[in-house]
Formats: C-alpha cells, sequence, structure tokens
C-alpha cells in the first residue's frame, strides 16, 4: 500500500499552494489530480490577477500553474497523481481509494486536505437543452484552452465577476455581446469588469431574467423581461435577442461529495456557495486530520483559495509536527493576506458566511 504524510485531493490554485507549504516544511505529499494536467481553473483565466505579489497580481491566470509548478519541483517529497480520481474514504483506516485507468489502488494519509474546487450552477428555462446553452466555464475553455469560439453573437446571463470577465474575454475573441442580464438589482462583480463592458457600448440590464430559449435544432435567440422588486416577472417586459449563444454564470457550487462521505459536518451558507464544511480557524473540518481549501470551503476567487491552501498546508504539517516557529510566522502571513482579500464591501458576503461557520474543532 502507498503511503504518505498529506494527501491533497485537487490540484488547482488551493491544491497547488497546500502542496507548496507542506512540501517546503518537509511533509511527504502526495497531490491527487484527476485531470491530466494541474492548474485547475487557472488553465483557462486568461486576466491579470489583482491583489498583491504574494498573490501573483498582474500575472495572468494561465501562468500561475507554471509558477507554482517550478515551486513544487524543488521540493523532493511532493509527489504528483496526474489522471487519478478519489473514489471514495475508509475511515477505519484513513485510506484514500484512488483509480487511475483501468487500476484501482489504496493510498494511507496522515493528514488529508481537500481542495476540489466546485461546478458551475445552472438554471431552469424552457429549452436550456437547445444546443447553443453553455455555462461560462464551458466557454472559457472552449475559448482559451482549445481555441474555439462558441458563437458570434452572445447573451451573457449573470454579472458576477466570471460573466463580466468572460463576456470581455468573448469580444476579445471577436464575438458580439449582445447584451449582460442580471436578475439581481445590482452589478455582483467587481464594477472595474462592468466598466469595460460598458465603455464597449454593452448593455448590463439589472433585475433581468431569462424566460426561454428557442430555436429549431439550436439556439436561434432568447427571451428576457423584467423583474419587480419581489423578483417576478413584470408582465409587458418581454422582449427577444436574437443569438445563438446564451452564456449562464449564476455562480458555483462546492463540490464537497467527498467530505459528505468522510462524514464532516457540513451546513447550508448561501453566502460561501451552498453546503460547505464546518471549520476552525485551521482549515480543519470536524473529521479530525481532515482539512480543506479554496472554493469547496467558500465559493471566491483563485487568490483566496491560494492564501487558504497555505493556511491548510501549513496546519497540516503543523499537526504532524513539523518545525513550528516559521510556520506559526507564515501562518500569521497568509492569514493577514486572506483577510485583506476580504476587506471592504466586496468581501462583506463572504465574511459574514464564515463567521457563522467557523468553531472550534
Amino acid at each position: 500500500m502507498q503511503a504518505c504524510d498529506i494527501a491533497i485531493i485537487g490540484a488547482g490554485p488551493a491544491g497547488l499552494s497546500a502542496a507548496i507549504a507542506a512540501g517546503e516544511m518537509g511533509a511527504e505529499v502526495a497531490l491527487i489530480e484527476r485531470n491530466n494536467r494541474i492548474g485547475g481553473q487557472l488553465i483557462k483565466q486568461t486576466h491579470a490577477f489583482f491583489g498583491s505579489e504574494k498573490q501573483y497580481a498582474s500575472y495572468r491566470g494561465i501562468h500561475i500553474p507554471d509558477i507554482l509548478d517550478q515551486r513544487l519541483s524543488e521540493l523532493d517529497k511532493v509527489q504528483f497523481m496526474l489522471d487519478t480520481k478519489v473514489q471514495g474514504y475508509y475511515p477505519d483506516d484513513g485510506v484514500l481509494g484512488l483509480e487511475n485507468g483501468f487500476s484501482f489502488f489504496p493510498l494511507k494519509a496522515k493528514k488529508i486536505i481537500v481542495a476540489t474546487g466546485a461546478s458551475e450552477k445552472t438554471l431552469a428555462f424552457p429549452n436550456n437543452d437547445l444546443p447553443g446553452v453553455y455555462g461560462a466555464g464551458a466557454v472559457q475553455t472552449l475559448m482559451n484552452v482549445h481555441g474555439v469560439r462558441p458563437g458570434r453573437r452572445v447573451l451573457m446571463v449573470g454579472s458576477g465577476n466570471i460573466g463580466l470577465i468572460v463576456g470581455y474575454q468573448l469580444i476579445q475573441a471577436g464575438v458580439e455581446l449582445a447584451s449582460v442580464i442580471e436578475a439581481a438589482p445590482y452589478i455582483g462583480g467587481y464594477l472595474v469588469h462592468a466598466s469595460k463592458l460598458r465603455r464597449m457600448g454593452v448593455p448590463i440590464l439589472t433585475s433581468h431574467t431569462i424566460t426561454s430559449a428557442y430555436g429549431h435544432k439550436e439556439v436561434e435567440g432568447a427571451t428576457i423581461c423584467r423583474l419587480d422588486e419581489q423578483w417576478q416577472p413584470v408582465s409587458g417586459t418581454e422582449k427577444d435577442v436574437e443569438v445563438d449563444t446564451i452564456c449562464v454564470s449564476v455562480g458555483l457550487s462546492p463540490m464537497a461529495d467527498i467530505l459528505w462521505q468522510m462524514g464532516c459536518e457540513m451546513r447550508y451558507v448561501p453566502q460561501l456557495g451552498g453546503h460547505v464544511p464546518v471549520r476552525n480557524e485551521k482549515m480543519q473540518t470536524t473529521v479530525d486530520g481532515v482539512f480543506i481549501a479554496g472554493d469547496v470551503a467558500s465559493v471566491e476567487e483563485a487568490s483566496s483559495a491560494m492564501m487558504e491552501g497555505r493556511i491548510a498546508g501549513l496546519a497540516a504539517a503543523e499537526s504532524l509536527g513539523c518545525p513550528s516557529a516559521e510556520l506559526k510566522a507564515q501562518q500569521q502571513d497568509a492569514w493577514e493576506e486572506l483577510n485583506s482579500l476580504r476587506s471592504g464591501p466586496v468581501g462583506e458576503k463572504i465574511r459574514a458566511g464564515i463567521h457563522n461557520l467557523t468553531v472550534e474543532v
């Protein structure tokens, strides 16, 4: 049976940062990733990051995995396990069941960090199964990973950061962005992203939603309408928009299946994306030795995921008895960076959600 000090599930921004932090403390780390490359959502993010130097500000997301990979290559005790899926957790022995191709094998880890990320939410509306209806992540993957334009004229549903950023990337790829609609009475993402679209003549319609898509064999258009203060459709405000693509960007849900199976206490916290695990200030769940980081803990930006990953990696290494003097200083620094990212009115929702979730475990 293979064994390690710390198994990290997911090699996105949170998992990579956790592996670096734990590896630098001397822990033996197995970094498990179901895809054939590391980076997670970073591999399709062509925009430059905000924040500080420690959060890779001014670097484009697509370049950050290479930077993190370089740091990991300098750590002898970090092992990559790509194209590998975690199929289950066996608490009696503290063993993860892994699948690679047609092989199934166990991995015994003293500590586990779950950094599985999140999946896209969708909307229910008539004809939402027509070809041409995509999630924003799928559109980003098509454009920025495979170089394929999803269509010629797009309606963006949702004005969060992802919707606004993907909308701008569509324009950069030569696609016409017909409009951005948002059910809430306000724009959900950073105004700097919304301003870019508005300067390019793209209307952003708040208090609007999609009521249906239409088309014979594929999307030919969408019907939208205005919502009242009770979020109900206003009769007579229906409008048809001729588009061949509908991009749905209405948030993410933490991919917490393995945490449910492990028996972690879970709570529904809408500010954090849905059901998320209860944790303490060291990102440890209610199951001893199981830590979390990234979107599975709270749906935020990649910068926050990297800071959470660092905190979780350091905490897992600390629980193994790794040297604590330098470690504690790094933990404090990571928390300061994370709190800075969550400061101000933009982070108010995240702070409120975490305040009701963090406990002593």
